[in-house]
């Protein structure tokens, strides 16, 4: 069954702001469930890190699930569209060469929600990384290899 995304909608109206902590959830296309392979999965957690490690973004945190990727970061010298851009091309370069694949790994575009300041961050981090025990792939966040926070 193919799968139409409406990602490419999802740059009307937005905007950039430095600073800003944003909460992103990037889907690969199709939903292919490519990071159930560990290896593939730290491809993309190492492209996170080097985001952070630049300086672009200052990670609170992340996980990677087998069909998308949900990210809690503050903005810090880039625009959200060049730091999507980058992460998305950089993580889909190195994910098909080990694959030996090419092709579009992400789907178009990606939702992201600006937070408030009096939002409670530490709270959404645990919604993140509790995913994985939602979704039935583990009983504790800990027992799921692909994620992190900086409240640990």
């Amino acid at each position: 069954m193919l799968v139409h995304s409406n990602g490419h909608r999802l740059l009307k109206g937005r905007v950039s702001e430095v600073g800003r902590v944003y909460s992103m959830t990037l889907v690969t296309e199709q939903r292919r469930p490519i990071f159930r392979d560990f290896r593939v999965g730290r491809l993309a957690v190492d492209q996170l890190r080097q985001m952070h490690e630049a300086g672009r973004v200052r990670s609170l945190a992340w996980v990677v699930m087998p069909d998308h990727l949900h990210w809690l970061f503050e903005l810090r010298d880039r625009s959200l569209g060049d730091v999507m851009g980058w992460f998305k091309s950089r993580s889909s370069l190195l994910i098909n060469r080990h694959l030996g694949s090419q092709g579009r790994l992400w789907q178009k575009g990606y939702h992201d929600r600006a937070l408030r300041k009096e939002e409670d961050l530490k709270a959404i981090a645990r919604y993140i990384i509790f995913n994985p025990v939602r979704a039935g792939l583990v009983q504790r966040p800990g027992d799921y290899p692909l994620w992190d926070a900086i409240w640990l």
